[in-house]
């Protein structure tokens, strides 16, 4: 039991919410904690004396955890999307005060968020729902924090979201009032959306590397670990060089090659592509990356089609090559980062197209600021993409900032190499495939959607523009056809 009120509450003490609790405490702020289940309460307590005595204070039922806090009260909770949220609101409402704070720190749905903070407002409380990225390690040690929803809310824990996020030399805390409303939980998601685009590119080099270029474990970890060290430095590159050094403790051999190759997801993959379709913002790199978690799902039908096709004479790599690794290591390095900005692209058009339509005024600059450390897709070129924004904030696209494009420019061929090389040889390479149609089609003038609208209007009079002439026009083109076929 505290012997003052404490600074802040936290409800809801998985790994996640237990190590965002230690990092509060950590950081000298008095922390109250609560859980529906007591044991993880002790367990809680238990490392917060293990970790160094920090200021963690446990309580077993709701209305003193609430009573302990310091008003006016600010409470994070880290439970389940959905109904959980509901409920535990609805448990802690009984013993809040008029100007308490209720933060939802999980991956909920924006929509959601803007639900609750207009219900919790009737009674007088505040509300934010604040995306944390940073996994369980993030969370203890300085995540990426996007709170949105009351400015209010947000000034009362300022001074501890700026201590508890992580910290990059240069540009201070990953951590910045997002905007009003469900903007925060929509920037997570949106976050969340690019980490799929990333991890299938990465996948993506990893395949052609392994089936193509015939690298092995080693040799990947090395690859893996040098491009960390320039361009692609990044903490999902890292992680991959990590696992391609790990062996595997139940056997021989490396632990990678034994993972299933079924990938799992919770659902802010699927929820940004389904914004992209409402919203008509292309994002193929991070629609490509969620059918190949769909496809990859399908385990046992692949394996029969794999039968299928072998006893056609179609084994499961079509052309035995002989390449020069050290080449097709330079090029599948050039077109991951290639393909890359394409995903980073897309998933801040999303973010801008969203923004203005429910008028949150989002800086996009800022928002790649937060990004570089803490979160899952820190990485060294999210500076670049700050400075890009910083150049031009009502820059189109990200492929068009002059020093992006440079790079492309200097960086296509080996990424059309590399796309032909995966097409020839049987391995698909959707993200990548994806991230070049889309450059292909955002920087030629012309495409053939003349013909798509010629037919549009054939079969349902829908109309079309001219490149000549203002205005709608129609044709009878069955009409026209049909005559000049007598």
């Amino acid at each position: 039991m505290a012997a003052q009120p404490t600074r802040i509450g936290l409800a809801g003490l998985a790994v996640m919410g237990q190590n965002l609790a230690l990092n509060i405490a950590e950081k000298g702020f008095p922390i109250s904690v609560y859980n529906r289940t007591t044991s993880k309460v002790d367990e809680t307590v238990e490392r917060a004396k293990k970790e160094g005595n920090l200021p963690l204070y446990g309580f077993h039922d709701p209305e003193s955890f609430v009573k302990s806090i310091q008003k006016p009260r600010v409470i994070i909770m880290l439970v389940k999307a959905g109904a959980p949220v509901d409920q535990t609101i609805k448990t802690l409402s009984a013993y809040l005060e008029k100007g308490d704070c209720i933060v939802d720190g999980g991956n909920e749905w924006y929509e959601n968020t803007e639900r609750r903070e207009k219900a919790v407002a009737e009674n007088g409380f505040l509300y934010l729902g604040m995306g944390v990225s940073g996994g369980e390690e993030g969370a203890r040690n300085g995540p990426s924090m996007m709170p949105g929803g009351s400015y209010e809310a947000y000034k009362n824990i300022e001074d501890i979201v700026l201590k508890v996020a992580a910290q990059v030399r240069d540009s201070g805390p990953c951590v910045t009032y997002i905007g009003k409303g469900g903007s925060g939980n929509f920037v997570k998601m949106v976050h969340n959306g690019i980490e799929y685009g990333d991890m299938q590119l990465i996948a993506e080099a990893y395949d052609v590397l392994k089936s193509v270029g015939k690298l092995t474990n080693e040799e990947l970890h090395s690859v893996f670990s040098d491009w960390n060290k320039g361009e692609l430095e990044s903490f999902l590159v890292e992680i991959t060089a990590d696992i391609f050094g790990i062996k595997d403790d139940k056997g021989d051999g490396h632990l990678v090659d034994k993972v299933l190759d079924k990938t799992g997801m919770k659902g802010t993959g699927k929820w940004t592509v389904q914004q992209a379709a409402e919203l008509s913002v292309p994002a193929p790199t991070i629609e490509s990356s969620l059918d190949a978690r769909f496809l990859s799902g399908l385990k046992d039908e692949r394996v029969q089609a794999a039968k299928v096709f072998k006893a056609g004479g179609f084994g499961d790599i079509l052309t035995d090559q002989k390449v020069d690794k050290k080449q097709l290591v330079d090029d599948v390095r050039k077109a991951l980062y290639a393909s890359k900005i394409c995903s980073y692209a897309q998933g801040m058009n999303l973010i801008r197209a969203k923004s203005i339509e429910k008028g949150w005024g989002l800086k996009l600059g800022e928002l790649a600021r937060i990004w570089k450390g803490g979160c899952i897709i820190r990485a060294i070129f999210l500076d670049r993409i700050k400075q890009a924004y910083d150049r031009n904030a009502e820059l189109a696209n990200l492929l068009v900032d002059p020093e992006f494009a440079k790079e492309i420019i200097e960086r296509q061929s080996a990424w059309r190499r590399v796309v032909c090389l995966a097409i020839n040889s049987g391995i698909s390479t959707p993200g990548m495939s994806a991230s070049l149609a889309y450059f292909d089609s955002y920087r030629r003038e012309r495409l053939p959607a003349n013909l798509v609208q010629a037919q549009r209007d054939y079969f349902g009079a829908h109309t079309y523009e001219r490149t000549d002439v203002e205005g709608s026009f129609h044709t009878e083109w069955f009409k026209i056809a049909r005559q000049s076929k007598i």
